[in-house]
């Protein structure tokens, strides 16, 4: 696989274990979320995060897109992929899926541990994260993917960023669920 990576630096809820699924069929060896309940993820984060890379060609969910700029001088050459979706289905799915249970890792992205009552705060944060991975590879576009797995984005895109022939299966679609996403005044990013 070369000495690059390839960093899933989407926000969880955004297609990162389908993601992961893809990489793994493109024969990456590929790390998950890691340290999600871990009290001290912010201090330890940076520790966990380089012990970790050696023994991976592709990581995914958390705490990778909180520290992508740390990881991009670490392994230069690697590819990331910045999964996105719309941030009125983002925050439903989000809100869905954790509800008012705490976790440190959320509790350090976000600053509360939870979305349900703090939307605004978790918008903010997803979509403030999207306008700074997108300004950071402003001028390296060669080096950034923007993918739309929620919306149908797959192989056709994924592939050619990573110089990697289209598979003969479909491409992964992990956790899907049906919800409500008519949230009043929330904009798409």
């Amino acid at each position: 696989m070369g000495n690059g990576k390839v960093f899933g630096i989407g926000f969880h809820k955004t297609g990162t274990t389908s993601l992961g699924r893809a990489l793994e069929i493109l024969g990456y060896r590929v790390c998950g979320p890691v340290h999600t309940r871990n009290s001290q993820i912010q201090k330890e984060v940076y520790d966990i995060a380089f012990n970790l890379t050696p023994h991976y060609d592709a990581f995914q969910d958390n705490p990778w897109p909180i520290i992508y700029n740390e990881l991009d001088i670490a392994y230069p050459g690697s590819k990331f992929i910045l999964t996105v979706r719309p941030a009125n289905k983002w925050i439903q799915s989000v809100t869905n899926h954790f509800g008012a249970t705490d976790t440190p890792m959320r509790q350090w992205i976000y600053g509360v541990g939870h979305p349900v009552g703090n939307e605004g705060i978790y918008l903010d944060r997803y979509q403030n994260h999207i306008r700074a991975v997108k300004s950071y590879f402003k001028y390296r576009p060669g080096d950034v993917l923007v993918l739309n797995i929620t919306g149908g984005e797959g192989w056709q895109k994924l592939c050619p960023f990573l110089e990697k022939p289209i598979p003969s299966v479909d491409f992964p679609h992990a956790n899907k669920g049906t919800y409500d996403y008519s949230i009043k005044g929330i904009s798409d990013f």
